[in-house]
């Protein structure tokens, strides 16, 4: 059954601060929660915001742990591209968090099946993801489970799609640039979180939006499974929500 909560929204700033209010009741509920993170342009406005409410007194990130959903394999925590980097300059940099409370799949691992269980492992022994921040690909993808004919459970590596290189391009270079493999968490990992919340705009997202929580649940659409989570908070323009149901 699906548990879905809507919070439409016109401008970035507002996105921001809708999700800022979800992070921000779940730390002080728990001061030493566990905060899943995500990369990309739409999250930037909720990171501008963490900062702000920390630097105003609202927020502590002094005993807040996080763990990232994903890293591209074969680039350095230093690379200009990787989400090692865009953590620490966006937000880490800017908060009260300490360095060895944040966690994101290592792109240099030498043996990436024991880091992914070093990984799964460091999330349990934290107790689990409290509150995990989401986007949506153009094809479903969530974290960078791509679709494919099963849901992966655990944290691995996957080859990505030239859809996703595509999109991810314009970061790069060129498309030439974008890594063709990562490391993400499972859609098992994901699920596992106590709280989603999901952020995304534009019309472009329309249609796959409402295949994700209205079409059939399928590894062909990876984030179909947010269907059977209990809690998911959807928070997104009038544009992308146009498909949704009023």
């Amino acid at each position: 059954m699906l548990h879905l909560n809507i919070i439409k929204v016109k401008t970035p700033e507002e996105m921001g601060k809708a999700a800022a209010d979800e992070f921000e009741a779940v730390i002080h509920a728990k001061p030493a929660c566990v905060i899943g993170l995500a990369t990309g342009s739409t999250p930037l406005p909720l990171y501008r915001e963490l900062i702000a409410r920390e630097q105003a007194g609202l927020i502590d990130f002094s005993r807040v742990r996080s763990a990232n959903l994903d890293e591209y394999k074969g680039l350095a925590p230093d690379h200009p591209q990787s989400y090692r980097r865009f953590m620490q300059e966006n937000l880490f940099d800017h908060i009260s968090i300490k360095p060895e409370n944040t966690i994101v799949p290592d792109g240099l691992a030498a043996d990436i099946p024991a880091m992914c269980e070093a990984y799964e492992r460091k999330i349990e022994d934290w107790g689990g993801v409290d509150i995990q921040l989401l986007g949506i690909g153009h094809d479903g993808h969530i974290g960078f489970n791509e679709p494919c004919d099963h849901f992966p459970v655990m944290t691995h590596e996957v080859q990505l799609t030239d859809m996703t290189r595509e999109a991810n391009k314009r970061f790069f270079n060129s498309v030439d640039e974008v890594p063709t493999a990562a490391i993400t968490m499972g859609v098992g990992t994901v699920m596992a979180a106590k709280k989603i919340v999901m952020v995304i705009t534009g019309a472009d997202k329309a249609d796959i939006l409402y295949k994700v929580f209205f079409g059939p649940v399928t590894p062909e659409v990876p984030g179909s499974i947010l269907q059977f989570h209990p809690d998911v908070t959807l928070i997104c323009d009038e544009a992308a929500a146009a498909r949704m149901p009023q």
